[in-house]
């Protein structure tokens, strides 16, 4: 059963909501959020051709005023901005018009207030721009366009209060500083003065619409959960009705109900619903984590739908749905809980043998990483009680991500399946093969005293997995890296043994593929000094660790200097110099680089600033920089801010 958003019950309810509310800048204090905004987005849409013929209007218009003073190159150019933003708002429209069946998130406000900023920006072009070189009276022509755009604006958008303010803002200020610039001192003036109104409309607007969405919201939320639970009642598609006092205390108990919970309806009618379902918990106060979620959902009186909650009846284990909302009265009190449930109890069994059962890689038809868990478990047992090895190893395969990005994931998935057929081949009873997730598998070698044979069994998956593949009409080559650990040697437990093996074939990794490693304890030493520095090098730039040094270069023929490289270094207070050999590439791992990179190039430049002018600067550049997307934005920050020629 589905059952809506409840309605704000805080200050938002009672008395007038915040601006920040009504703009779509805060959350209620309570209630569904997504439901009211969506909502009142959502009527957006049905005026998008209003605002296409208005912007087509505006074109013309520009045209005939501004056509013979301004390049037709350059109002070309405008009107290509003018359209791109309104074929942009208009797919906005149109992703809008379902918004109030869907969830709807700030992020779409953010949306659709940036193309409202855009739009603004480009109708204030004419005036900024175009205007003080025109001819006597085509500013005040435009401006009384602009003026028609304004209110039309707060027409088709009052439902969008902050989209509204950022395209009148946009609109109004450009063309007051337009205005001012062509001589119309008066009509700057009005602009600015219609500018203010205006955004005051706006958000009046906004307010009325918002209680309206509000109000129809109450009217249309009442009826539909006393509609879904009557009729769920009377199809019979849920066993029985349940309703709780404000103390969460039992109230006009239904026959079915008193039959669900083993008991007469005297003995429950007035009695604490989560007592009469918690059993010996209640006493213990050991409850489990579906009714803590339940008590959770009475207490901060929060709408629930299709709740599994395990429940204990008499000492013995049902699993109960219920779903639920919270009652009000007429003044919006709350005045308890209301509600249907039913007992699913064969039908979580069922799932949870199906759960048990499911031990097979659907993609491979390998097991799954549960049942390599469970092998090698067993395995370490048995290596335990018998005085024997066993070992696991763990397999990624090389370059497989070049293949899935750029042929896709079905060949992606078509080469795993060819992988795993390859790795069943070289099997024997002695071991398991079984894919832990992505393109990383793993074997449990249960007899392992034999320490050669984990070595030929590394080798033979490299060798293996190493020759072409054809796949769709396409030879495909990848390889594969291998790291392996011995149980109990490396570790006693499953998670140890897996983890000691991940260490090995990060290893393996580093040694450019293709290889095997075996666990060794400097590994976990490494990991460890490599968690420690990336930990340091996080805050590294904050507490100003990180230096410059200056590294001449020369002409070798006229020894002459040319310039300098900046090279950056790490003096951190708890690991003292730090080699770059260290530190780049585990900032370049994660992602750290990117601010680090920022940070040398601001320094250079403000250094190299001082320098002689014919004495460059050379800054290194890391893959990860090139592959931000606002890389130049970065370089034309440090040189604009430093004052160093480009």
């Amino acid at each position: 059963m589905c059952v809506s958003g409840h309605l704000p019950t805080g200050p938002e309810r009672s008395g007038e909501p915040s601006l920040r509310v009504v703009l779509g800048l805060a959350d209620l204090d309570a209630g569904d959020w997504a439901r009211v905004h969506g909502a009142q987005y959502a009527q957006i849409g049905q005026r998008r051709l209003m605002r296409i013929l208005i912007a087509a209007a505006g074109i013309l218009l520009a045209w005939f005023l501004f056509s013979d003073n301004v390049p037709a190159l350059v109002l070309g150019g405008w009107t290509l901005a003018v359209a791109a933003a309104t074929a942009d708002g208009a797919y906005l429209d149109l992703m809008l018009a379902t918004t109030d069946q869907n969830s709807f998130t700030r992020r779409q406000i953010n949306r659709h207030t940036l193309n409202a900023l855009a739009k603004g920006f480009v109708w204030a072009m004419p005036l900024l721009i175009f205007a003080p070189t025109a001819s006597p009276g085509s500013a005040g022509i435009m401006w009384a366009f602009l003026a028609m755009v304004m209110v039309a604006t707060g027409i088709s958008r009052f439902s969008a209060p902050l989209a509204t303010l950022a395209n009148y803002c946009v609109i109004g200020l450009g063309s007051t500083a337009g205005l001012a610039l062509s001589g119309e001192y008066i009509l700057a003036i009005m602009a600015l003065v219609t500018t203010f109104f205006a955004a005051m409309g706006a958000v009046e607007s906004a307010r009325a619409a918002f209680h309206a969405q509000i109000a129809e919201r109450g009217i249309s939320e009442k009826s539909e959960v006393v509609s879904l639970l009557l009729r769920e009642y009377e199809d019979g598609g849920a066993d029985w009705l349940f309703q709780l006092d404000t103390n969460r205390r039992l109230r006009s108990v239904s026959p079915r109900l008193a039959f669900s919970l083993g008991r007469d309806l005297s003995e429950i009618e007035g009695k604490s619903f989560l007592h009469l379902i918690s059993g010996d918990g209640w006493e213990t106060g050991k409850f489990p984590p579906s009714l803590h979620e339940l008590a959770n959902k009475l207490k901060n009186r929060e709408n629930f739908s299709n709740l599994i909650v395990q429940v204990d009846i008499k000492g013995e284990r049902r699993w109960w749905e219920l779903s639920g909302t919270p009652m009000l009265d007429e003044n919006g009190k709350y005045t308890g809980f209301r509600g249907v449930g039913s007992d699913v109890t064969a039908q979580r069994e069922s799932a949870e043998k199906i759960a048990y059962l499911a031990r097979d890689d659907t993609l491979t038809s390998l097991p799954n990483r549960l049942m390599l868990n469970e092998a090698l478990g067993e395995a370490l047992k048995y290596a335990e009680q018998w005085r024997t090895r066993c070992a696991f190893l763990m397999i990624d395969l090389d370059r497989f991500k070049a293949v899935n990005d750029s042929l896709g994931h079905l060949v992606g998935d078509e080469l795993l399946a060819q992988v795993a057929a390859r790795l069943k081949e070289l099997m024997s009873e002695n071991e398991l093969c079984g894919r832990l997730g992505g393109d990383e598998f793993g074997i449990v070698i249960r007899d392992a005293s034999n320490r050669a044979r984990i070595d030929e069994v590394a080798r033979a998956v490299i060798d293996q997995l190493s020759e072409p593949y054809k796949v769709e009409n396409q030879i495909l080559y990848v390889g594969a890296s291998v790291g392996s650990a011995i149980g109990p040697r490396d570790g006693r437990t499953v998670e140890e043994l897996m983890r000691n093996s991940d260490l090995s074939l990060y290893r393996a990794k580093d040694l450019g593929g293709g290889e095997h490693c075996e666990y060794e304890p400097s590994l976990h030493a490494s990991a460890e000094e490599r968690r420690q520095l990336e930990f340091s090098l996080r805050s590294a730039l904050k507490n100003e660790e990180l230096l410059l040094h200056y590294q001449p270069v020369v002409d070798s023929k006229t020894e002459e200097l040319v310039s300098f490289e900046a090279l950056v270094r790490w003096n951190s207070a708890e690991h003292g110099f730090i080699s770059p050999a260290k530190f780049i590439p585990l900032a370049e791992d994660t992602r750290l680089i990117v601010p680090i990179g920022e940070w040398v190039m601001q320094q250079a430049c403000e250094e190299a600033v001082r320098w002689p002018e014919y004495v460059k600067v050379n800054v290194n550049v890391s893959p990860e920089q090139l592959m931000e997307p606002d890389w130049v934005t970065t370089v034309v920050r440090a040189l604009s801010q430093s004052g160093l020629a480009p």
